[in-house]
């Protein structure tokens, strides 16, 4: 959420009235979330101004661990170099830390290949903004889910319940550090998250939501001490609740 914001910032900025603007104090101290979306606190060093040139070797993007040659425009600007001046900040200070971590593990090769392509510059930020475009479509729709055998038929589903707060046990990447609560496209998938985890015995889907709409399951180490709740289903492996009485 947070990178996908920051494109579509920059993009703006690459296409803004006044023309390219760059960020010359590009931290991430300056920007905040607000409702879901990244701002910039500060736009005192924000500039529309692109490096004059009399040829190429003019026009040299030079970072602390990386340089990228440019070309120099026929007006004698050197070409994109504000725009390519964010979009690599942006990818040190924001996309290293945060895509590695922050996807279904079908979605990480599309996000390490944003990674790679504007760690490289090779994207500029049109292009980075559609490929971001395309892993949010897959994310939202389920597309990424590979085809498996159904697991859902193993689970008994006990809707209007769910488990007392404290069952869980903690996974990565969680939405709570109390507990395992992970988003999910639908009931089946969270029957193959659980499956993979030794630990779940059962998981519970309420109407909770992310910010794309998906979602949330609690994924839990045991199914007892059940409580009644009217937004939640509660989801029981067989082999866990055989010879129990529910």
């Amino acid at each position: 959420q947070i990178c996908l914001s920051l494109v579509k910032l920059l993009f703006y900025l690459a296409h803004s009235p006044l023309g390219s603007i760059v960020l010359l104090d590009f931290q991430p101290r300056q920007f905040v979330m607000v409702d879901g979306n990244l701002k910039v606190t500060d736009m005192d060093d924000a500039s529309t101004e692109e490096l004059s040139c009399k040829e190429d070797n003019d026009c040299t993007l030079d970072f602390p661990t990386k340089s990228f040659p440019l070309k120099c425009s026929v007006v004698g600007k050197c070409e994109g170099i504000n725009e390519k001046k964010n979009l690599f900040n942006a990818y040190r200070y924001f996309f290293t830390y945060l895509l590695p971590h922050s996807a279904p593990p079908a979605l990480q090769p599309l996000l390490s290949d944003i990674l790679n392509a504007t760690g490289d510059l090779r994207y500029g930020i049109n292009e980075t903004l559609r490929a971001f475009e395309k892993v949010l479509h897959l994310y939202k729709s389920g597309l990424y889910l590979q085809k498996r055998p159904l697991l859902l038929k193993d689970y008994i589903s006990l809707r209007g319940f769910r488990t007392v707060e404290g069952e869980g046990y903690k996974c990565w990447p969680s939405y709570s550090h109390l507990g395992c609560l992970l988003s999910i496209h639908s009931a089946e998938e969270a029957a193959a998250i659980c499956n993979s985890q030794l630990q779940c015995q059962s998981f519970i889907i309420t109407q909770r939501r992310t910010w794309t709409g998906r979602p949330l399951a609690s994924f839990q180490s045991s199914w007892t001490d059940l409580i009644p709740d009217a937004n939640a289903v509660v989801y029981i492996k067989r082999s866990a609740s055989s010879g129990e009485r529910l």
